[in-house]
């Protein structure tokens, strides 16, 4: 156990075990990337590893937010991203078919991103709110049904799939732990499910392709296909335990394609095998159960939806890549986060731990007070 003796006392308070976990699972996806690029720390290792530095220096920092802060922000700051989702919309930057991004000179952010914790803090805040005796009631529904549908409407029109439904599964968890009645999640399934086959009619036919190619990966095994048996070969050949460090052959010769982003877990199996694979999912699932360690002994509402709806983005960035990869869902564009190169999903992740890091340090220093 650290303590104030060895470094300042307000060092001491943060989550140092979380933070080492954290780091290791980072610098694991940095020698996935290192050994992606075949021996090389350039171009994607070096600029990943500085990326995760800045962000755990920001998460670091937002440790020492007040709850009472964050709450006072969730709001304002669900307005200026929903107004950036507006402004892409109008002038967003176009890359690979897509308008994701606003071009700001020097920076270029991706507003969906900070939609995720965003609407998860927004939701926690409104049921906050509302009474306990209306929680079932029409008003609590509608509103916090527009909350949502807003943005996701905004993300999958730009279009962005992938992060319009992790945004929609961080909202409705969040909605679903608030404790709405069964049928406000039953009711659009299964309108979901009745109007899938009109839905399918207006996608982008990149996006049929992968509903397609999900459903009937064998029928166009060097096209659309070509991705997800790639991706199986190379998770199936790594054995037990690998084939080594710098060994894997689909991704060094370039079989495997985005082997450093989406399909980053595939390059690390056949290098390092089930165990591999295991130990990673095993780190994930130890920050996880973490974030909901928080969220279980939060003595205030928002606490616990906030740090639920938290880990929530966490588990739904884990669990759709690794399904994605497997050939378990469809191909949609969401990456592992602190393993797969990008920016976008460290800076996700590492602004859900610094908020729950200081939910987390509020509790200790109110059980410190009662003691």
């Amino acid at each position: 156990m650290i303590t104030s003796a060895i470094i300042p006392r307000p060092l001491a308070r943060l989550p140092w075990r979380l933070i080492f976990l954290v780091a290791s699972i980072a610098s694991f996806g940095l020698i996935v990337l290192y050994s992606a690029a075949g021996g090389s720390v350039q171009p994607w290792a070096i600029k990943q590893g500085v990326v995760f530095l800045f962000f755990l220096g920001v998460a670091v920092g937002m440790s020492w937010m007040s709850e009472a802060t964050i709450k006072s922000l969730a709001f304002p700051v669900y307005g200026v991203t929903l107004v950036m989702l507006i402004g892409v919309e109008a002038l967003g930057f176009v890359s690979k078919g897509a308008q994701r991004w606003l071009d700001l000179g020097p920076v270029r952010l991706q507003p969906s991103e900070f939609m995720k914790p965003a609407i998860v803090l927004t939701l926690a805040r409104f049921y906050e709110l509302v009474p306990a005796a209306e929680i079932r009631k029409w008003r609590a529904i509608w509103p916090a049904a527009v909350l949502l549908g807003v943005p996701a409407f905004l993300i999958l029109v730009q279009p962005d799939l992938g992060t319009c439904i992790m945004v929609v599964l961080c909202g409705v968890t969040v909605m679903f732990l608030a404790g709405l009645p069964w049928w406000v999640f039953a009711a659009p399934a299964g309108m979901i499910a009745v109007a899938a086959p009109i839905a399918y009619q207006f996608m982008h036919g990149y996006q049929k392709k992968r509903i397609d190619t999900f459903l009937n990966p064998e029928s166009d095994p060097l096209g659309a296909g070509y991705h997800i048996a790639q991706s199986k070969i190379a998770i199936g050949s790594g054995g037990i335990w690998g084939k080594g460090f710098l060994h894997g052959s689909q991704s060094h010769l370039d079989y495997l394609p985005e082997g450093h982003t989406d399909f980053v877990f595939a390059t690390m199996a056949e290098e390092w095998g089930f165990a591999g694979g295991v130990l990673l999912i095993a780190a994930f699932g130890l920050v996880i159960r973490w974030g909901m360690k928080v969220s279980a002994n939060s003595r205030t509402r928002f606490g616990q939806l906030a740090a639920a709806g938290l880990s929530a983005t966490i588990f739904f960035y884990v669990s759709i890549n690794l399904m994605m990869v497997m050939g378990l869902a469809p191909v949609v564009g969401v990456p592992l986060p602190l393993v797969s190169f990008g920016g976008s999903a460290v800076m996700t992740v590492m602004l859900c731990l610094g908020l729950l890091m200081a939910l987390e340090r509020q509790q200790r220093t109110r059980s410190g007070l009662a003691g």
